[in-house]
């Protein structure tokens, strides 16, 4: 599935899918020797949502073999993916704790997915998570950890709306104190909107934000929007959508791109201009500072992103 202009998604179609292969690795890096993270309910989100690829985290010691035809460092390249998960995982678990021992009680998660956040972290007395995304994947999400008995461990509040629509009469119309510091997160997000959809997105942030509050973004270098990066990424999809025709799974190999390849402002650059003082660590240093590396000989295995934290004074 294509995006398409007012396009929306289930769990394990388009955008949606992919947040079920983010889980995946964060549950095969919980089920890990030594895991940077523990998300506990990653698993319960697999089982509920049934087979598909992307559960080939958990399988990665039985790759099928088409994969490994069509390229030999592909185990390589998971192996890669779930450091960078993970850490990405840690950036802005550390991130929300970090803000809310600085006293933030009202966060924010944009194209929040299948990280259960508000039932995972450690919240202070008083802590409000307002989610927001397409309302079949917070209807999943809430369903399927309210099935299974699991409460969130702050005041949860799930906003079911497209983040191209005005979600900011949503989010004010669930409850949220514009007057208030509020901790926002974009992760996982940045690719899936336009060049003119990122700037609109962070106008609103920093509309709605008070002195005081913070932003954390997984943001993308021009050279990860370049054609040539493009151009390499559609390269390697089509030879998995090949080895996934030879598996029988067409719904994969007829998937189209689902990312808007056009230069953006850096974020970084955008926050500083209106008003935000904003700081960035590079993915590779990112995994450095974890622990975790790039295999040896495999220079595209991670994406070319910078990790953001922005104050408003």
């Amino acid at each position: 599935m294509a995006r398409t202009e007012g396009d929306s998604w289930d769990i394990n179609e388009s955008v949606g899918a992919t947040a079920l292969g983010v889980a995946a690795g964060r549950a095969a890096e919980t089920n890990s020797e030594n895991p940077l993270i523990r998300d506990p309910y990653a698993q319960m989100f697999l089982e509920a949502a049934g087979d598909g690829l992307w559960n080939m985290y958990l399988r990665s010691e039985e790759l099928p073999a088409e994969l490994a035809e069509l390229d030999p460092h592909f185990k390589e390249r998971m192996q890669a993916m779930m450091g960078y998960t993970a850490s990405r995982t840690l950036f802005f678990d550390e991130f929300f704790t970090d803000a809310a021992a600085g006293g933030i009680r009202q966060s924010v998660i944009l194209a929040a997915g299948l990280d259960a956040r508000a039932w995972r972290l450690d919240w202070p007395a008083g802590s409000v998570v307002y989610e927001i995304d397409q309302p079949k994947v917070l209807d999943f999400k809430f369903a399927t950890l309210e099935a299974r008995g699991v409460s969130p461990l702050a005041t949860y509040v799930g906003v079911p709306i497209d983040l191209r629509n005005d979600w900011p009469a949503a989010l004010r119309a669930a409850g949220f104190d514009p007057t208030a510091p509020t901790a926002w997160s974009a992760e996982g997000l940045l690719p899936y909107l336009t060049a003119e959809a990122q700037d609109v997105l962070f106008e609103r942030i920093t509309e709605l934000s008070a002195p005081g509050s913070r932003v954390a973004v997984e943001a993308f270098s021009n050279e990860f929007f370049s054609a040539e990066s493009f151009a390499r990424r559609e390269e390697q999809m089509q030879r998995y959508r090949e080895a996934a025709a030879k598996l029988g799974r067409e719904d994969v190999a007829a998937s189209g791109n689902l990312l808007y390849e056009e230069e953006r402002t850096e974020v970084v650059d955008w926050l500083e201009a209106h008003g935000w003082q904003a700081t960035g660590v590079s993915a590779v240093d990112l995994l450095a500072r974890n622990g975790r590396s790039m295999p040896e000989g495999l220079d595209d295995g991670i994406p070319e992103s910078v990790f953001v934290d922005g104050r408003l004074s």
